[in-house]
């Protein structure tokens, strides 16, 4: 189908329709009035003489997630489509995407609904097609998405900022335009009203296009996106925000995982370790046992007592907060993608680590969390919980400001404290302006170190140049570490995939690893090294090491500060099960065929909801006497039938060690759920001996649990025991 005649090609030939629109839905109360102005509204411009007509996507555009490039005038004729201009560093980006997963999970293709990405980049490094790949899967993006690196649809239509969103009618008509974040309300009604307007007028068409999601194509890995790393100083053990897994690790200095908290599927949820979740955790701090962490896409803090065990809720309501003040008790507080966090001292010098800084990135500030009473800078005493603004206006700006509250930050993304004089300062990574800044923790003053340029309103003065103060350019930097034994600042420059060392006496920024190639070479000399949009690093082992969290190529790695050699830090599920690179696939073990003999017993129903963690406890009795046969390993199967979605990212399958110590297999109900009834079926395969080992024998049993999924958010669940006497 040819496109139709066009009476104008930007987005402002729908203003002073949609304005007045929008000053009427102001004064109205029923939803039935809303829909009304919106149906009204559609009559208007679906009437015009002449469509106001998105232009065609340009040939030769890379696609993701599609299996060949879409048309607007063949593929998408029949469709309401929405077009999300986007740049995946923008935090106000990030925020709109779970409105719209939640608008593709109420309508999908068939019912006439497909939106697209159409990725319209900042900086130069967000151009790249295998960049934006990765952030499709970091955040799971499935919809359809458009590397538009000219920026030529953006321009055509004269869009001006990130995000905007622009609803086209199935004749690549455009009818409404939304600007920035938090218009949920608004994205739905106009979306289901133009809907309901084209049904009623038999346009809309339930066909599909090909989908291909690229997640799909991709092996498993033992780490996904690590953002951010922190070092224990007193045992030297590493935590890591796993944030494509959607947990935290502990990890021994040799590598070998001491705990797994959350994951694999997002979700919010405190308690034992074994059910709580996290979602998209970046920063994290250890001390004492208790690790701190900035649960980003949750917009909260959650604290994990290692001694515990448990993970519990200590800043945020759990939704997108915009108060740009604070002062409320941390539980109370909204808050809004925290993206990193580190320990630092309040004004009184009487305790240590009393205070959690915050680099709260979804408002463009700095804020803070009292461990126990004290003062901050300029500030009178603070009860023991107070959550609250330090420094940042809130305003996304590159602005320094003797005064913290008048400073303007841009993204701020990476944390590290120099408590010590002459520095007593944190350092800023701050992400949108490309530079490094300094707060003073003796009276608040917000100070420049290297990268971007004066003029506080330009963000685009990035670049990747060596050199003294604002001559040193950099690009999105993401972490910063302080180094006590050198008085060095280390910088994580995400986007020119290296790591740059800035001296804060003389300002001079200078590459200390990477080439900028993004290929992964995993060991090497600092000069031939190579990173991919590396988040976060901090320094252990008494300064000899700096540890990387190397985002894009799933991996820490490990720089040597006195060899100059990198490494990759190994990652050991147990002493002879190495997880060592970054897309290593473990072997599956093969589901036995169950004997004739085995009995199969059917469980009561269970009622469950999605986010939910269910246990089976196995109980299993062998004959008095019997000892399990050594060397060769009874198992344990979980599978669901015709459900399989229900397992996925799960643990499968598990080794039976010792009868008296049976294992607890878990099953986390996931949050999309696409039936509302299933069974899981759990088999298990015993080898034993007799008492006397006369004789060695193997029995089965198979377990069927239904499942009744509701969207009613339940109880805690009690364990379901699988008992058996064989």
């Amino acid at each position: 189908m040819a496109a139709p005649g066009s009476r104008g090609r930007s987005l402002s030939g729908l203003l002073p329709a949609q304005t007045s629109l929008e000053y009427a839905l102001l004064d109205a109360v029923t939803q039935q009035e809303k829909d009304s102005l919106v149906y009204q509204y559609l009559q208007k411009v679906d009437g015009w003489e002449q469509d106001l007509s998105v232009p065609e996507f340009p040939e030769g555009l890379e696609w993701l997630n599609t299996e060949e490039p879409v048309s607007v005038y063949k593929d998408l004729c029949g469709k309401i489509v929405i077009l999300d201009f986007f740049t995946y560093c923008c935090i106000n980006c990030i925020h709109l995407l779970p409105d719209l997963h939640a608008l593709e999970h109420t309508y999908s293709d068939k019912d006439g609904l497909l939106i697209i990405g159409v990725h319209s980049a900042k900086f130069p490094n967000e151009k790249v097609l295998d960049n934006i790949k990765s952030a499709v899967l970091r955040y799971n993006i499935t919809h359809p998405v458009v590397n538009d690196a000219d920026a030529s649809l953006w321009q055509e239509l004269e869009v001006s900022c990130w995000p905007t969103l622009v609803i086209l009618g199935p004749r690549g008509n455009m009818l409404f335009s939304l600007i920035g974040e938090g218009h949920k309300d608004k994205l739905f009604l106009y979306t289901s009203m133009a809907l309901k307007y084209y049904k009623d007028r038999g346009q809309i068409r339930d066909d599909k296009i090909g989908i291909k999601l690229y997640k799909d194509s991709l092996p498993p890995s033992p780490l996904l996106f690590p953002g951010k790393v922190t070092v224990d100083q007193v045992t030297n053990r590493l935590v890591i925000a796993d944030t494509g897994h959607h947990r935290i690790l502990v990890v021994g200095k040799n590598g070998q995982i001491q705990y797994s908290i959350g994951g694999p599927n997002p979700g919010r949820k405190d308690g034992i370790f074994s059910e709580s979740t996290f979602n998209s955790p970046q920063g994290v701090a250890i001390m004492n046992n208790i690790i701190y962490v900035a649960d980003t896409e949750n917009h909260l803090i959650r604290k994990i007592d290692l001694e515990a065990e448990k993970v519990s809720t200590v800043a945020g309501i759990g939704i997108q907060g915009t108060d740009k003040e604070g002062g409320a008790k941390g539980e109370q507080q909204p808050i809004s993608s925290p993206w990193d966090v580190v320990f630092g001292t309040s004004g009184s010098e009487v305790q240590r680590g009393d205070i959690l800084w915050i680099a709260m990135a979804g408002t463009h500030q700095i804020w803070a969390l009292l461990l126990d009473s004290g003062k901050l800078p300029k500030k009178n005493e603070l009860t023991k919980g107070t959550c609250l603004r330090f420094a940042g206006s809130g305003n996304e700006e590159n602005r320094n400001n003797a005064y913290p509250h008048k400073a303007g930050f841009a993204q701020p993304s990476g944390l590290s404290l120099a408590s010590e004089d002459p520095w007593s300062c944190l350092f800023v990574a701050d992400s949108e302006s490309s530079t490094v800044r300094t707060i003073s923790l003796k009276d608040g003053a917000v100070k420049h170190l290297v990268g971007g340029e004066r003029d506080p309103m330009n963000l685009f003065a990035f670049g990747d140049v060596d050199g003294v103060g604002i001559n040193a350019k950099l690009q999105h930097p993401l972490g910063v570490t302080w180094d006590k034994k050198r008085n060095l600042l280390y910088v994580a420059d995400s986007y020119n995939h290296k790591i740059k060392v800035v001296d804060p006496k003389t300002k001079n920024c200078t590459t200390l690893a990477g080439t900028g190639d993004t290929n992964n070479v995993t060991s090497s000399s600092f000069t031939e090294s190579t990173f991919n949009e590396p988040g976060g690093l901090c320094i252990g082992e008494n300064g000899q090491l700096l540890y990387v969290a190397d985002t894009n190529n799933h991996q820490i790695k490990i720089m040597d500060l006195e060899t100059k050699m990198v490494s990759v830090l190994p990652i050991f599920r147990s002493e002879n099960a190495v997880v060592d690179g970054p897309f290593l696939v473990e072997k599956q073990k093969t589901l036995p065929k169950l004997p004739k003999s085995a009995p199969s017993l059917r469980l009561s129903p269970v009622t469950v909801c999605a986010g939910q963690t269910l246990q089976f406890k196995l109980r299993l009795d062998l004959p008095s006497g019997s000892k399990l046969t050594e060397g060769v390993p009874s198992c344990w199967f979980l599978r669901a039938e015709g459900n399989e979605w229900l397992l996925q990212g799960q643990m499968p399958s598990g080794d039976i060690e010792n009868i008296s110590s049976q294992p607890t297999i878990s099953l986390q109900i996931p949050d999309d759920c696409l039936s509302l009834e299933a069974i899981v079926s759990v088999s298990v395969f015993l080898y034993y001996c007799s008492a006397d080992s006369s004789a060695c024998m193997m029995k089965a049993i198979l377990f069927s649990q239904p499942l009744q999924i509701t969207d009613t958010q339940q109880g805690c669940i009690a364990p379901v025991e699988l008992r058996y006497v064989f």
